[in-house]
């Protein structure tokens, strides 16, 4: 429903491991060759890990296209939740070789046949084996007696287990020992880095179709980098949901809101400090939720030094000052003395929801006073124990405050 507003011929953000959206980072890059490499030197058994949705997948089925232009024969494994018998079964039928269903036990002699006459034929065929960090310690010990399957010269069968670190830390296993040994490449992705999470957004929106118009501003790229910690996947889902929240305020380019509403609908937290420029024209009325907090957290901070050292000097005069941004000593102790009620920066815009927060805090003000005031009539007045106990309770956090500052309980 977007793609015609932004002018994209197709969704630039697709989770699908498609392997034209494959971005390659000088960590990517690395992987990418040691794989070709150690497949076509017949290292036996290579190891990819990476953390999730680092795009482990996307390299492999990238992997897989190389191996077929090659006219490599090709066995992928992308469900590790199986039985031995299982397993092989998918070996066998991905690699095209009959099965005899009536022979279970010579499945491994069946296979042994068929990589011979492959190898007589100059042919090195590859099993790739996606989420290993599932295959169970028994599948595990049947993927190395695989290795056993060679000739004096070379394996008769190159194996490429990809998985997480939890794969990493079950190989550390005792029992899998073996086959920790016999790892002869290990490779690995990575998360994407500031400058290169930049880069892979505007290279997708390229393949999408996007003419070289800016399609996402900066700031919404910086945004997108800092919910995401750099992981591909996550990038791709804050992006798509920012695409359809820009669009449907008919925002372009995508603003660095339309990121963050996104994040919050999935519960993403910002690491470190906030990426998000905000330009001094911005408008303080209307807009997203975000884009008002963003646009009052702008309002009342302090612009030089000299100001936060004065909010410190009145901190140490009147404690319970808790928000000012003053130009000049006189307006900030007049503030303060005014029991630092919100006072924006001077010559800027307030917004409505600023009004708000004014005028919340001068009702909170009126509350205290009125509950301080009552302190003295409850001598006077007879009233229900309850009641007294529950005035006395709704005043203790008052006084508290009142002594915390610095002024004197009423007799």
């Amino acid at each position: 429903m977007y793609k015609s507003f932004f002018g994209l011929r197709e969704n630039p953000f697709r989770v699908n491991p498609d392997p034209r959206y494959l971005y390659v980072t000088p960590q990517t890059q690395k992987a990418l060759d040691q794989l070709r490499c150690g497949v076509q030197s017949s290292k036996g058994l290579i190891l990819l890990t990476g953390e999730v949705g680092t795009g482990k997948t996307t390299l492999i089925y990238h992997l897989l296209n190389w191996l077929r232009e090659q006219n490599t024969p090709t066995a992928f494994i992308f469900n590790s939740h199986l039985t031995v018998n299982h397993l092989f079964d998918f070996i066998l039928t991905d690699f095209g070789v009959p099965i005899d269903f009536r022979l279970n036990g010579n499945m491994l002699l069946r296979l042994n046949q068929w990589l011979m006459g492959r190898s007589r034929a100059g042919k090195k065929p590859v099993l790739i084996v996606d989420e290993a960090q599932g295959l169970s310690i028994g599948a595990l010990e049947e993927i190395r007696l695989l290795l056993n399957l060679e000739t004096n010269a070379e394996k008769l069968l190159q194996i490429v287990l990809v998985g997480q670190p939890e794969l990493e830390e079950k190989l550390k296993r005792p029992e899998l020992r073996q086959l920790r040994q016999r790892i002869e490449i290990r490779c690995r992705t990575a998360p994407l880095q500031l400058e290169e999470s930049r880069s892979y957004i505007e290279e997708r929106l390229r393949i999408a179709g996007a003419n070289g118009k800016p399609i996402f501003s900066a700031e919404a790229m910086d945004a997108a980098y800092s919910y995401s910690k750099g992981v591909p996947r996550v990038l791709n889902l804050l992006c798509e949901h920012a695409l359809i929240n820009a669009y449907a305020e008919q925002s372009a380019p995508v603003p660095a809101w339309a990121v963050e509403e996104a994040a919050r609908d999935f519960l993403l937290e910002e690491t470190g400090p906030s990426k998000v420029r905000h330009h001094d024209g911005d408008d303080t009325s209307g807009g997203s939720p975000a884009r008002q907090s963003a646009l009052k957290e702008k309002l009342v901070q302090p612009v030089t030094m000299e100001e936060s050292a004065l909010r410190e000097q009145a901190q140490a005069k009147w404690p319970s000052v808790s928000t000012v941004a003053c130009h000049d000593e006189s307006e900030l102790v007049a503030t303060a003395k005014k029991n630092s009620v919100f006072v924006p920066r001077k010559g800027a815009a307030v917004d409505h929801g600023l009004r708000i927060v004014y005028l919340t805090q001068v009702l909170q003000r009126w509350f205290v006073e009125f509950v301080h005031d009552w302190n003295a009539m409850l001598n006077f007045v007879e009233l229900p124990l309850s009641v007294k106990s529950l005035f006395q309770w709704l005043r203790q956090p008052v006084l508290s405050k009142r002594m915390h500052s610095g002024r004197k309980q009423p007799v």
